[in-house]
């Protein structure tokens, strides 16, 4: 098949480039080209900003495709802009969404493509379901062949996924359980949750890319195994070697204490609450599916690669530090409060 991939050097897409043009397909990314050199041979490089739609319609006038994916659209507007580029010049639309649109908490913490999409607490999430609407309602009213895919909290070889972490991602947490500092988790670290290595999600991806039964419809793609937060941060420590000491805080206190970091949508509208996703749908329609990447053996490789490149992987944020030391400090000052009035 012939596929275009647009973004293609991200967390999640890379793998998918990777995987598609290892089944021998006609790959081609589009994207502002900073990152290229991580895409295998033989994948064509078209170097454009999405945002120019003019530059953008040049760059791909005369050229049609069995599949277009996008990995990088945000919002309403730019899958809009992607109606106007694609409609009848590819044979299916693939639009990356977020298991995070789904309303949190739901009336089931067993999550399928059936629950009910609203999410109060974050923008992110808001505008990804005004995206899948307006996708839907353009493949109802003029047959466009959009396919839906939800991926929830998905990672890679240079990524540790965390719930609570600064404005530079995890590697301030990283440091601090080296340090031998203690890391904040959120509540009281017993909720649910699902990670999924970038490969497994390739996978699932992979086989909806030209699938009939893919089209008009939504799936999510996620991991099967399921942890608490507290065997998140002890598996991460468990592969640093050290011991974890865990500060657990309410995560409405975090909003609270937090507004430089958006809290209310990362947790409270999303990592919080406890979420079990069911994949029967996918596994239909990908007989072959089978997420095989647990998360103590992905973490592994992700520390590997994150602590043997320190300039690409290691973004200090101290910032982060002191709000972190500041609100474990402010917590234990309470307890020794309430202690004293005891």
């Amino acid at each position: 098949m012939k596929i275009l991939i647009i973004g293609g050097t991200g967390t999640i897409s890379t793998a998918v480039v990777r995987l598609l043009s290892g089944q021998g397909h006609e790959v081609s990314v589009i994207n502002r080209g900073t990152r290229n050199a991580v895409l295998p041979d033989g994948v064509k490089s078209i170097v454009a900003d999405m945002n120019d739609e003019g530059a953008v319609r040049q760059k791909l006038e005369g050229l049609s495709f069995d599949a277009v994916g996008n990995f990088i659209a945000f919002t309403r507007e730019q899958v809009e802009r992607d109606f106007r580029l694609f409609n009848g010049k590819t044979r299916q639309y693939l639009f990356i969404s977020s298991a995070s649109a789904y309303h949190k908490p739901a009336q089931s913490y067993i999550v399928n493509e059936g629950t009910t999409l609203a999410n109060p607490h974050w923008l992110y999430s808001q505008n990804k379901i005004a995206s899948e609407d307006f996708l839907m309602a353009a493949y109802r009213e003029q047959g466009f062949p959009v396919t839906i895919v939800r991926p929830s909290h998905t990672y890679d070889e240079r990524h540790i996924p965390l719930g609570v972490h600064g404005k530079n991602g995890f590697w301030q947490v990283i440091k601090r359980m080296l340090d031998g500092k203690p890391v904040i988790i959120q509540g009281d670290g017993s909720s649910l949750w699902t990670l999924t290595h970038n490969t497994d999600f390739a996978k699932g991806y992979a086989g909806l890319v030209g699938n009939p039964h893919a089209i008009g419809e939504a799936f999510q793609i996620t991991g099967d195994e399921t942890l608490t937060w507290n065997q998140i941060y002890q598996t991460i420590a468990d592969a640093l070697g050290v011991p974890l000491h865990a500060c657990h805080v309410a995560s409405d206190f975090l909003v609270s204490v937090g507004r430089d970091y958006d809290f209310e949508g990362s947790l409270v509208g999303d990592k919080s609450v406890s979420v079990v996703f069911d994949n029967s749908k996918l596994k239909r329609a990908v007989p072959g599916f089978c997420p095989v990447v647990r998360f103590e053996q992905g973490v592994r490789q992700s520390l590997a690669y994150i602590l043997s490149h320190p300039e690409e992987c290691q973004k200090p944020d101290e910032e982060f530090d002191r709000w972190c030391d500041a609100v474990i400090a402010a917590l234990d000052g309470a307890k020794q409060k309430v202690k004293e009035r005891l």
